[in-house]
């Protein structure tokens, strides 16, 4: 094998997957979107949690799947949301969102 083979091997074994997937079934929380915008290239939405709790590492769903990196509640890194709190939320992903639209959040 040349080297050429094995660097485009290399190339297709570690090219990272766009497409972020969910495995669980129900939803562990909603999300109303106030608010979307882009931080540094990464999407980010303004919120309120309408019921569940919401944790890092979580995935929110519309008609896109997002995944949640940071949630910041009064613009400090919080470790979780909860019912009723207005928080922005990191996400790792492109998810296109409208204003009042209520999105699902599912377990990873």
């Amino acid at each position: 094998m040349c080297w050429v083979s094995e660097l485009s091997f290399i190339r297709r074994f570690f090219k990272k997957s766009e497409e972020i997937e969910i495995f669980s079934k129900k939803p562990v929380a909603k999300f109303r979107v106030e608010r979307t915008f882009n931080i540094l290239g990464k999407p980010a939405i303004i919120g309120e949690v309408l019921e569940g709790i919401i944790y890092p590492g979580y995935k929110v769903k519309g008609k896109d799947v997002a995944l949640i990196r940071k949630i910041q509640k009064d613009r400090r890194d919080v470790d979780f949301a909860i019912e009723y709190d207005r928080v922005a939320l990191l996400l790792e992903g492109n998810i296109n969102v409208k204003e009042n639209e209520i999105l699902e959040v599912y377990q990873s």
